[in-house]
């Protein structure tokens, strides 16, 4: 396995092309460092081809070392976060909104929230000892089957929104394991529900896995013709959620960001570096920034007990419910939000900030030097606050830059936003000469 900057794991699980940077001997020998220290987990997957594979090849590593497995079989990450309340972990098999031939893992914790840094540390070092806890043939764990994972999440949703006046939502299931939840759930709720790329079909035939604006134009032709209120789209697990408008226009996760943080937080929101200041300026609650990944806004939702987090990819921490990003659950909460005002309306009065973003490659090696040198020149101009947390984000009274190491590729990524475009330009331009100058 080819690892990143940052290790075997990056912020969101261990990724690989199948058969070649992630294996079935891999996901057995993650199954046998991580189940040393496990009695009882739960494991599912998403519709990938390669599922059933890796699965059995994890389950095996798990068991070689007594840790019973339970496997959830077709499910959905958070639907797997949801059933992992009742064992020690949860163990997801998905590459998420990677391209088909991808293949992951995710681990996550009874309360939902993902393996942080120094959990995965703890499973690296395992991995490169080779120092396996493997039990004789009189103590190896077994398999059970659990049934009932889809329903005890529709239960668990169900218990924190209301029923809707009648609506047409048209869900995009991305081919994956949603199309086992997500419509159930919004009918459960009143909605009239239509779904689009719903067999849940590992070679992504629909669109491509990731529900960015450029792979939605089906979901957006079916929100217009057939008149629906909205239209929600997941990715390849669910964890995430980004929505069409009554008007068919994409939601931007900045403006659904600002939208979910107007209705639930009365305090505090915790989002990434990267969001954009649209939702300092749309809520009066404290905003407070961290390390681009969920596993670092749920770590910080809970340290801080805000009352919401997210991404600006789409993903949206709940922690009255989880503290897992559900896909689910924000479809759910998203339909409560239209049912009481269109949602072409509350997009109107987010603000839309130009924003400008850039990359360029640099020498693995130069890494420290290079980072050096940023963080000289981010220092050089005159701004209001510099954070550090993942590369550096630059403030000022009228906008804003950040410059970060990709966590996959030897690449510095920049981008800048303003509230009005000659600012933007400005900014973009400083933070472009800043990172050519110092990566050359």
């Amino acid at each position: 396995m080819e690892r990143t900057q940052t290790g075997l794991f990056g912020s969101s699980g261990v990724r690989g092309v199948i058969n070649k940077e992630f294996t079935p001997e891999l996901a057995a020998a993650i199954g046998m460092a991580v189940g040393g220290s496990l009695d009882r987990a739960a494991v599912g997957m998403d519709s990938r081809t390669s599922g059933p594979m890796i699965e059995s090849a994890l389950s095996a590593g798990l068991m070689s070392c007594g840790c019973e497995v339970h496997q959830a079989g077709l499910v959905t990450t958070p639907t797997l976060a949801e059933c992992a309340r009742e064992f020690d972990c949860g163990v997801m098999i998905t590459a998420s909104h990677n391209p088909p031939e991808y293949g992951g893992i995710k681990l996550v914790n009874p309360d939902g929230s993902g393996w942080g840094p120094e959990e995965t540390d703890q499973v690296e070092k395992t991995l490169d000892a080779a120092r396996f806890r493997k039990k004789p043939w009189d103590e190896v764990g077994t398999r059970h089957v659990v049934t009932d994972a889809v329903e005890r999440h529709i239960h668990r949703i169900m218990l924190g929104v209301k029923p809707v006046k009648p609506m047409t939502v048209v869900v995009d299931c991305a081919n994956g394991p949603a199309s086992t939840i997500t419509p159930i759930v919004l009918q459960q709720m009143g909605c009239k529900v239509v779904t689009i790329n719903s067999d849940p079909s590992g070679f992504f035939p629909g669109r491509p896995p990731e529900p960015v604006d450029e792979n939605l134009t089906d979901l957006k032709s079916m929100v217009r013709s057939l008149k629906a209120d909205l239209g929600v789209a997941h990715d390849g697990d669910a964890d995430r959620m980004v929505a069409i408008d009554d008007k068919g226009v994409f939601l931007g996760g900045d403006q659904l960001m600002a939208i979910f943080a107007k209705r639930f937080c009365k305090k505090k929101a915790v989002v990434t570096v990267d969001t954009s200041m649209a939702i300092d300026d749309s809520i009066d609650a404290e905003v407070t920034r961290t390390r681009v990944g969920d596993v670092f806004v749920s770590e910080e939702v809970k340290r801080s007990r805000a009352d919401f987090g997210g991404e600006p990819s789409g993903t949206w921490i709940f922690p009255d419910q989880t503290f897992c990003p559900d896909g689910i659950l924000a479809a759910a909460r998203l339909v409560e939000i239209a049912s009481e005002k269109k949602l072409s309306e509350q997009r109107k009065a987010i603000p839309v900030y130009p924003i400008l973003r850039g990359a360029m490659s640099f020498k693995l090696e130069n890494k420290a030097k290079v980072m050096k040198c940023l963080e000289l020149a981010m220092g050089s101009v005159k701004h209001v606050q510099l954070l550090r947390l993942d590369g550096y984000r630059l403030e000022f009274e009228d906008g804003w830059a950040l410059v970060r190491p990709s966590g996959t590729e030897p690449k510095i990524r920049y981008l800048a936003e303003a509230r009005v475009k000659k600012r933007a330009d400005e900014i973009f331009e400083f933070v472009s000469r800043a990172v050519k100058r110092c990566v050359k």
